[in-house]
């Protein structure tokens, strides 16, 4: 069975959440103190794993600022806490109707709800079962003739049956029979005989935190005092439930002549837990998990100065070292303690609802992409998972539908000034909440979109915007007459100038794209110009400056277009007025410099003033907007697609 709706009330910040959904992996995403963690806690008091005992307290858990009111708040004297809907695999039905027969459940979706003063601490199961097909089947099991369901006329219910059968003064063997099974359904019900078989096959919540970490150095005879007295710590059972993983015992350790054996055992499971874990992650793969079992020395503190002690150590393969693992990154060890505890839930607890509280919060965010992919590929397929960040790198977003946001309302009464507070919401709806609360969200889409928008496998870094229009509009000249243009498995992107091209190969190069790069030179860029390839950020041979295509010292990409040419396009673009028409002599006078972009920008300030400045996009634009200009055989277009053509021929040699 599934998962499948959540709503919170009463506890803690969350009056009411409001319904939300579930689905096979639900973010939650919010900032600190927005009730991430109340919303876990309320649905793990539902059912909590075996190993995990767990439950709402009305004093600690009930909100304060209605503590005095709870009466008047709940005419029934019972505040619920946690609603849930679930919807009902094949084999859930199939083992319903094992029992009780076809089609006696009225669908395949139910409720359970639990929360504070609830008799005897109950869930409560709203579920719809037809009480009368129970019967029938259960009449026909025992082969009931006409004569022995007399006594059943008008009876439709487990109970009702129960009650009529009791009062015969003697029953048939099929009517005792009948009787006999009866009184094994709890109160005789056929309803709550269903929850009880589906019950059993609902799954736990096991609960986890960035928090819990495994402890690195262990006291084994003072851990078996706490475990009698029943207050051993998240650490310490962490490490138990890695010795169960192992398949050893805190007494075996204790108590083994042995000791070698027992250390293998440990080692062993180690070793496994640690290759999973290189196979997601991806900052250090020269570490290994040791564990030393060993006596207690006098000089140790207290109380690892005597009996026997697990030491639980990291080592770094590469620095020939070993640390504690309490000394060791704070992610790994986060990691190798979560895989500790899921690998002993596989082995007693298979069917489990994982709820994650701030996962991999320790983690760099690459490999917090390695946790997050490690949900997906691992715990996914056999569980559904819930788990809440406020990381930007922990944002499925590939799986945008399976985010809620959550945020803690505070609304403010426009008359006097105070704060309305609403508590803890869940929406599926972004846009209804705080910038703060959305800022995991927009800095994971944004770097998505830095990541995939421009950006490919084949990447073609240009200065801006303008640049990418000239040259698509002269690749498409080119190839409209069976010339060689821009090959199709580039991607033109803007850098925004030489000062960022260095940074961005640096953040992008390295994630399996190939970059090269079309850069305008000016004589104050060159020395900048050196310094990129000197740093060897890029392959050889794959940084030009436009300058290496026209025959000059400096130049634009609006170099490669002929001066007649860029004239005409200037005058479609800024229409001047009569007499003030831009000309070849005129543009090529207006300033000492090669490059035409200076020229133009230094004829343009002597326009009248209903001509706009220059800009480098509206001659691009332009230009995109009638690329017929390029279609004659003037030896202007002849002179432009020459040079464009270079261009094209030199950067599709890179391509892989």
């Amino acid at each position: 069975m599934k998962l499948t709706k959540v709503r919170v009330q009463n506890y803690r910040s969350v009056e009411d959440s409001e319904e939300f959904e579930i689905g096979n992996l639900t973010c939650l995403v919010g900032k600190n103190e927005a009730g991430k963690t109340a919303l876990l806690s309320a649905l793990r008091a539902l059912r909590p794993s075996k190993s995990q005992a767990f439950d709402i307290d009305e004093t600690i858990d009930y909100p304060r600022r209605f503590a005095t009111r709870f009466e008047d708040r709940h005419a029934d004297g019972t505040a619920e806490v946690i609603r849930t809907g679930w919807k009902l695999d094949p084999p859930d039905i199939a083992a319903v109707e094992q029992r009780f027969g076809s089609g006696v459940l009225k669908g395949d979706t139910f409720q359970v709800h639990y929360g504070f003063r609830y008799e005897d601490e109950n869930r409560i199961w709203e579920i719809q079962v037809d009480e009368a097909k129970c019967l029938e089947h259960m009449v026909g099991k025992h082969a009931l003739d006409a004569t022995e369901r007399n006594v059943l006329h008008g009876v439709s219910t487990g109970s009702g049956a129960s009650a009529a059968l009791s009062k015969l003064a003697e029953r048939t063997p099929k009517q005792e029979a009948l009787y006999q099974d009866l009184k094994k359904i709890r109160g005789q019900s056929f309803t709550l005989g269903t929850i009880d078989i589906l019950s059993a096959r609902q799954p736990r919540f096991f609960f986890t935190s960035h928090f819990e970490r495994m402890s690195g150095m262990v006291a084994l005879n003072k851990l078996q005092q706490d475990r009698q007295h029943n207050r051993v710590e998240v650490g310490d059972k962490i490490f138990l439930s890695f010795l169960e993983y192992a398949g050893t015992t805190l007494e075996e350790l204790v108590e083994a002549d042995r000791r070698e054996a027992l250390k293998a055992k440990c080692e062993a499971a180690s070793n496994e837990i640690t290759e999973e874990i290189f196979q997601f992650w991806s900052q250090n793969n020269a570490l290994e998990v040791v564990i030393e079992i060993d006596t207690g020395k006098p000089s140790d503190p207290a109380p690892y100065d005597s009996g026997t002690v697990a030491d639980i150590r990291i080592r770094n393969t590469n620095h020939k070292a070993t640390l504690p693992l309490s000394e060791r990154s704070a992610g790994f060890v986060w990691f190798f303690s979560f895989l500790a505890q899921f690998k002993q839930l596989k082995k007693t607890e298979s069917n489990a609802i994982i709820l994650l509280d701030e996962p991999g919060l320790t983690l760099h965010g690459k490999a917090q992409g390695d946790l997050l992919r490690y949900i997906v590929e691992r715990l996914l397929p056999d569980h559904q998972v819930i788990f809440t960040t406020h990381s930007p790198f922990m944002v499925p977003m590939d799986r945008l539908a399976d985010v809620r946001i959550v945020e803690d309302v505070i609304s403010f009464n426009s008359k006097t000034g105070r704060p309305d507070i609403k508590g803890t919401k869940v929406r599926s709806d972004v846009m209804e909440v705080s910038d703060d609360t959305l800022f995991p969200l927009q800095g994971a889409l944004g770097y998505e979109v830095t990541q995939s928008m421009f950006i490919g496998a084949n990447t073609w870094l240009v200065e801006g915007p303008s640049d990418i229009l000239y040259l698509q509009v002269l690749s498409q000249a080119l190839r409209k007459r069976g010339r060689e243009g821009m090959d199709k498995r580039w991607t033109l992107c803007p850098s925004g100038g030489i000062d960022k091209i260095a940074p961005f190969v640096r953040l992008f190069g390295s994630n399996r794209i190939h970059v090269a790069v079309l850069s305008d030179v000016a004589n104050a860029d060159k020395k900048k110009i050196e310094a990129v390839k000197r740093a060897q950020i890029l392959r050889a041979g794959r940084f030009f400056t436009v300058a290496d295509f026209v025959g000059q010292n400096e130049a634009d990409v609006e170099d490669l277009i002929d001066a007649e040419l860029f004239t005409q396009i200037l005058n479609g673009a800024y229409k001047p007025p009569a007499g003030k028409e831009v000309t070849k002599e005129g543009l090529q006078a207006a300033a000492e410099t090669e490059r035409i972009v200076k020229k133009a920008e230094a004829l343009f300030k002597l326009m009248p003033p209903g001509v706009p400045e220059f800009d480098h996009f509206a001659p691009a634009r332009w230009l995109l907007e009638n690329p017929q200009v390029l279609d004659g055989d003037s030896a202007p277009v002849a002179a432009t697609l020459e040079r464009a053509e270079r261009v094209f021929q030199a950067f599709n040699a890179l391509l892989i």
